[in-house]
């Protein structure tokens, strides 16, 4: 990604950025440090490819039709769920939920995994809006998936903490 920092004796404190034909232009102040401004330039392109890859993974699969047919075969259409999405913030879990909403995020990082790995999770947090915990009827729901076990044992290689599992967003 190309870089063009424009400095200004206007600005005084504030810095913002822009992507343009494939050019991140930062808009500084003349006064700021050199360390401080590679800092925030850091951040800055690390939001803009964070932006385009959700724009790709949007275009590359739609996430509500997986639902809807994951939904048909495993709870009978049943389900509503209001939404599902990428998350290119979600680092440290693969999926959450938040059942009162019907809302589910999935992690970016499952786009470069097996699509029956995706699907296992997609599943998994389905089966939150029925019960919203990792209780034995949980469990029992998400077994309905019949490649569940093999998908969680990917994700443990993979580094996922099953005792850590803690993908359930409480409404405020």
């Amino acid at each position: 990604m190309e870089i063009e920092v424009i400095r200004s004796h206007r600005r005084r404190r504030t810095i913002s950025a822009r992507f343009a034909d494939g050019i991140m232009y930062i808009y500084a102040p003349v006064g700021i440090s050199d360390e401080k401004l590679a800092e925030v330039t850091r951040n800055f392109k690390r939001r803009f490819e964070r932006q385009k890859l959700k724009k790709e993974l949007k275009i590359k699969e739609n996430l509500n039709e997986v639902v809807r047919r994951l939904n048909e075969k495993y709870f009978g259409g049943k389900l509503k769920i209001e939404s599902t999405k990428y998350a290119v913030n979600q680092h440290k879990r693969f999926g959450s939920c938040n059942h009162r909403k019907g809302t589910i995020r999935i992690s970016y990082r499952l786009a470069k995994m097996p699509q029956w790995v995706r699907d296992y999770v997609i599943v998994h947090e389905m089966a939150h809006i029925i019960q919203p915990n990792h209780s034995k009827s949980f469990w029992d729901i998400v077994s309905r998936y019949k490649l569940a076990e093999r998908a969680r044992g990917y994700l443990m290689a993979k580094g996922f903490e099953p005792e850590a599992e803690s993908d359930i967003e409480e409404v405020q």
